[in-house]
């Protein structure tokens, strides 16, 4: 018996959430995590030991882990103030030691992976240091992750100033994957900057896995104000030089008028559905019910909804499952 392929790509909390809801479903996951972070404990760790930021992948092991929520409090306890680890995710510093033990993070994301009991491989996008530029429509050019999103300055690309080749264990996963799915997240700065790397575009055009994008729910600040659906999927074109997508998940549920008035106070709205515009990208349009109001009022997709949405769409059972 063989389970099917799935390969989530991105990072923040969008891949944490898709990823603690596949984990319970026959399927063999492997994440490819971005790590151009720099800001906060990411970006001190990342300039001080001169590796990939591991804020990102630390959040993918909690999500993955067999023992969830006493796993991710260890991972997410930070140090108190006034001392010379303050603010450090306790996570972000086993990365970091494991990095060292191994000489590379790919391995030690890997031992970190037996060692916990985590469903799935988590690879870096990339093993190397990395740093994120952004062209503004402006003109203006930003160096930084962190210094990317500003409200009301639109974002015309993202790049790397050198070319950055992709490992060669995320180059094969993408070919031999089942199901590339796009996880939602931040556009800019979580998603789009692992499809720029070397190889990763060719070995998804090459895969003979659907690729699937799961859409925001809602308008991003300084990332995706006013965006709708296909906004996003033709970012995700423009910088790549492809179109790399079959599917797109979005969600049809109604949000509470309460909590919508809350999201508008904030300058943030609903990501509409622009239904011709999709169309003209020949992109399936998948619309279910994936989203909850979390306990501080946010909206959220729900991460068991929409597992189950992902995995209803797996095609030629007959290959799996024998």
């Amino acid at each position: 018996m063989k389970n099917p392929k799935a390969v989530v790509i991105g990072g923040g909390s969008g891949i944490s959430v898709l990823l603690r809801g596949l984990k319970y479903l026959p399927l063999d996951i492997t994440a490819i995590v971005t790590v151009a972070d720099d800001g906060g404990s990411s970006g001190i760790l990342c300039k001080e030991f001169n590796i990939p930021a591991p804020g990102d992948l630390r959040n993918v092991m909690g999500a993955l882990s067999d023992v969830e929520p006493l796993i991710e409090d260890v991972f997410q306890y930070r140090f108190k103030k006034d001392t010379f680890l303050e603010g450090h995710p306790l996570g972000n510093l086993l990365i970091i030691a494991m990095t060292e033990l191994t000489g590379n993070i790919t391995d030690a994301m890997e031992n970190l992976r037996k060692l916990f009991n985590i469903k799935g491989r988590i690879l870096p996008a990339s093993d190397k240091k990395i740093t994120l530029f952004a062209e503004k429509e402006n003109g203006k050019i930003i160096k930084g992750e962190s210094n990317i999103p500003v409200i009301g300055e639109k974002i015309k690309r993202v790049f790397y100033k050198e070319i950055i080749e992709a490992p060669k264990e995320n180059i094969i996963a993408l070919k031999e994957a089942d199901l590339i799915i796009f996880g939602m997240g931040s556009l800019y700065t979580s998603i789009i900057p692992n499809l720029l790397l070397k190889g990763i575009k060719e070995s998804i055009l090459e895969s003979r896995g659907q690729k699937i994008y799961v859409c925001n729910a809602m308008e991003q600040k300084g990332e995706t104000e006013s965006y709708t659906v296909y906004d996003h999927v033709k970012a995700i074109y423009d910088n790549v030089g492809e179109k790399i997508i079959d599917k797109v998940i979005i969600n049809n549920s109604k949000i509470p008028d309460i909590i919508l008035k809350r999201y508008e106070s904030e300058k943030s709205d609903v990501v509409k559905i622009d239904y011709e515009n999709l169309k003209k990208l020949n992109i399936k349009i998948i619309e279910r019910d994936i989203l909850e109001v979390d306990k501080k009022g946010m909206i959220r997709h729900h991460p068991h909804k929409l597992a189950a949405v992902i995995y209803s769409l797996i095609a030629n059972w007959e290959a799996f499952y024998v």
